[in-house]
């Protein structure tokens, strides 16, 4: 049995039974340099090297970020802005939902992240107008998928540190595909509202909506500083992760004035938490990757899938078909750290640069957050509406589509990835 056969089997078996994903890769690894008569002085190289990396670095950042937004008061401004200049439309809440979740996942690239701290205050308001529980929390979890890919992106980060290529130019090719998704999200959100007759906000003069912005200014002015200061070469995107931190802290304390000593320390422990779980699950992954590659499982794999059909428009999509499987069953930096190296051959052989397929494979496992059986975050916001989840998958599925369109648009047309990138250089 070669050792690629023995990583694998014995990655599924462990994960299986139980055990946490970042250990069972490590064990895995180590029971398949051990069959392959390796030395195990891999193991600890091959970790160390996966999290002493200067990207990395933007993964914790970009965690405390997001916790602080949330403690500190800048969601609520977010949500309160939002609400302020598109809270008269029909179906306004749920529209809301969708743009201040672009706007905290331009912040906090997390998926969770923003399903809990944006559909935690609007799925409720939803429920209140009259909105039915699964399709608010629909709306509230398709939203949120939208965190990992619109830049900065925590998966994206991953993805650029395990082939080496700019996460930069990542975050560049991921704007249009993203700014897409929250379109056909929006319209979506918009043509059920008018299908179920759901009510229409109030519609606030001048005054009110300046008023509004200017409590808000300095919430609405984070997302600027951080993607501006990112694609205009001010900073790189770990240095624009530090920063988020920085202001997040600063205005929540001296501005909002919502973060106690108390919080502070609360804050800073979950983020602690949540960082060192995925530095360890990145630095087990290039133990995995080295597995792989020494036991040249990307060069079978790809042989067997050319062996089907040489067609790279079929290729592309069974690749994306695979993510999409793999997204229902798997968290997506997991998937990001173990198929990587498996599948990135395979795409650029079918005409995808490194970037593209970083995007499109973002993307495929973004759509796997409201999918079953694991749905993280489709459970998340159901749990939040406390409705049916038979109902709230249904809606997610319509959802889904959408999602599933764009996403064939991201894979077969190269200038939505391409073109942001070459402008802006």
């Amino acid at each position: 049995m070669g050792i690629g056969t023995v990583l694998l089997v014995g990655l599924i078996v462990l994960v299986l039974m139980g055990m946490p994903v970042a250990f069972a890769i490590g064990v895995a690894s180590m029971a398949s340099i051990l069959v392959g008569n390796y030395n195990l002085i891999v193991v600890p190289q091959k970790i160390l090297a996966g999290m002493d990396s200067f990207p990395m670095l933007a993964i914790p950042f970009f965690v405390l970020a997001g916790n602080l937004m949330t403690g500190g008061g800048i969601t609520d401004r977010i949500l309160s802005f939002t609400k302020a200049t598109m809270g008269w439309m029909r179906g306004s809440l749920g529209i809301v939902t969708v743009i201040a979740s672009a706007i905290f996942a331009a912040i906090s690239g997390s998926g969770t992240a923003t399903v809990t701290a944006i559909g935690g205050i609007t799925i409720p308001a939803m429920k209140k107008e009259g909105y039915p529980p699964e399709l608010s929390a629909a709306i509230a979890a398709s939203a949120s998928t939208v965190g990992p890919l619109i830049p900065p992106s925590i998966i994206l980060i991953v993805y650029g540190n395990s082939v080496q290529t700019s996460i930069r130019e990542l975050f560049m090719a991921a704007v249009i595909p993203g700014v897409m998704l929250v379109l056909g999200f929006l319209g979506y959100t918009y043509y059920k509202a008018r299908s179920l007759n759901l009510p229409v906000g109030k519609k606030l003069d001048h005054k009110e909506v300046c008023r509004e912005t200017k409590r808000s200014f300095w919430a609405l002015l984070m997302p600027i500083i951080i993607l501006g200061g990112i694609f205009g070469g001010v900073f790189t995107p770990t240095e624009a992760a530090a920063v988020s931190a920085v202001y997040a802290f600063i205005i929540g304390i001296f501005v909002y004035r919502n973060l106690t000593l108390k919080s502070i320390n609360r804050i800073f422990y979950d983020s602690c938490i949540v960082s060192t779980i995925m530095l360890f699950l990145v630095g087990c992954s290039k133990t995995s990757s080295w597995v792989l590659a020494m036991g040249r499982v990307p060069e079978a794999i790809a042989s067997n899938l050319l062996s089907v059909t040489d067609q790279p428009v079929l290729l592309l999509l069974l690749l994306n078909v695979f993510l999409l499987i793999v997204g229902m069953f798997m968290e997506a930096n997991v998937a990001v750290v173990i198929f990587t190296p498996i599948l990135l051959p395979i795409a650029m052989a079918c005409g995808l640069s490194v970037v593209q397929f970083g995007v499109v494979m973002c993307f495929n496992l973004c759509l796997g957050l409201i999918t079953p059986p694991v749905g993280l975050c489709a459970l998340l916001g159901n749990n939040i509406a406390e409705g049916r989840l038979e109902l709230t998958l249904r809606y997610c599925a319509s959802l889904f589509l959408v999602g599933a369109v764009i996403l064939m648009c991201t894979t077969y047309i190269p200038a939505m990835t391409t073109w942001l990138p070459s402008i802006l250089k």
